[in-house]
């Protein structure tokens, strides 16, 4: 298995190296606390438990095309990870198997996919620093680039995409101080480095989504590590990086999962600890004038009933209601002696309420992704442990009908 330092080391105090993107997540300093609702009634469908040949470890969010068939990545199993589809009939077909070798290895980002059904994603490391491929319909998967160092290291998030097809993403390590990057690869295989971050002001470790605007501007954030609790950050097209907030650990600190957009350009996203009770806020940034707005304080920490470590990237509905995973909390089992994890709905009150508790090992353990939404308003995740009695440490994927 894939162990969580790639991604999460700090939270334990296992990795002090920015180069494995750690996060020394370590503030208990008081913040406004928004008030609980009870679990509503939903119904919790177990769709795949994963089995280690087929994947393992999947804590990237999903993707779903129009038939209803959903898409991701699993950052363990079948070789090295693997790229999978689960149609409506769940049945799961792996699309493509790393092999930890030239191929690379450990994809931990959401897939992005094209009109034609081409998939794109990055793998974390394997040989080189981590490489941005494609997936064409028939299964072929290239490799449109792999990273050195110099141009970045371990990407972790997910992709854009432009009009013209170029691609947009971060790696959370590398460049010319080793703080990150923020990248373009154009369709011939070009990779342009349009920001290096410093580890300073600017933060660093910029591990989750970003957002491209109609003007061609990109949001995202950094988690930081010990540059400071993070930022929010806006580059525009002549690569000029602004700072749009910074957090002091009230009001978060560790925004990993990145960044979504609503219609009129304002955005939302987490913090994985900081805070109350130091297990993560939910945010708003106003378009308008760059207002920052905490929306929610997880209260009682990763043992509480709401849960804490939201580390997955939000979804929103058309009503916007926001939606998101905790990785801890919510109680029925104890790693690390918190619970399993929760998914949760934020509504336009900042009403909170606990959809899902992750309590029994059948319907899977710690939620990293986040959620991905259909028309009629189920939700569709995955957990990164859990699942088959067969492989307890394998994942899930699930779907929450209202």
């Amino acid at each position: 298995m894939i162990t969580k330092m790639r991604h999460l080391s700090g939270i334990a105090g296992l990795c002090p190296r920015p180069t494995t993107a750690a996060l020394v997540l370590a503030s208990l300093l008081m913040a406004a606390v928004v008030a609980t609702q009870p679990m509503q009634a939903q119904t919790f469908h177990l769709l795949y438990a994963f089995n280690g040949s087929d994947g393992a470890d999947a804590v990237a969010s999903l993707i779903r095309d129009s038939g209803g068939n959903l898409y991701g990545t699993t950052a363990e199993g079948g070789g090295a990870g693997t790229v999978f589809r689960l149609d409506k009939t769940r049945k799961l077909t792996v699309l493509h198997s790393f092999t930890g070798e030239a191929d690379s290895s450990h994809p931990m980002a959401a897939l992005l996919r094209d009109s034609a059904g081409n998939l794109y994603g990055t793998t974390y490391d394997g040989i080189g620093d981590g490489t941005v491929f494609k997936i064409d319909p028939s299964g072929t998967k290239t490799v449109l680039h792999r990273f050195s160092g110099t141009d970045g290291m371990y990407p972790q998030g997910s992709l854009v995409r432009d009009e013209s097809s170029n691609l947009y993403g971060t790696t959370t390590a590398g460049g010319a101080v080793n703080w990150g990057t923020v990248f373009k690869l154009d369709t011939s295989g070009a990779l342009t480095t349009l920001y290096t971050f410093t580890g300073g002001t600017d933060g660093s470790l910029p591990m989750g989504s970003v957002v491209r605007d109609v003007a061609g501007n990109l949001y995202g954030t950094c988690a930081s590590y010990s540059t400071g609790p993070g930022t929010v950050w806006k580059l525009d097209t002549t690569g000029m990086l602004t700072v749009l907030h910074t957090f002091d650990g009230t009001d978060g600190q560790g925004p990993a999962g990145g960044l979504i957009a609503d219609a009129a350009g304002n955005l939302y996203g987490t913090t994985v600890a900081g805070g109350s009770s130091d297990a993560g806020t939910v945010f708003r940034i106003a378009k308008k004038n760059g207002s920052f707005s905490l929306l929610h304080d997880f209260a009682g920490g990763s043992t509480g009933p709401e849960g804490g470590l939201p580390f997955g990237t939000l979804a929103r509905d058309s009503a916007g209601n926001l939606y998101g995973t905790n990785v801890y909390g919510g109680g029925g089992c104890s790693p690390r002696g918190s619970g399993c994890g929760t998914v949760w709905k934020l509504d336009t009150n900042n009403q909170l309420t606990v959809l899902t508790n992750f309590g029994k090992g059948n319907q899977g353990k710690t939620p990293y992704g986040g959620v991905v939404l259909d028309k009629a308003g189920n939700l569709y995740g995955t957990t990164s442990r859990g699942g088959s009695r067969h492989c307890s440490m394998c994942g899930t994927v699930f779907k929450i009908t209202p």
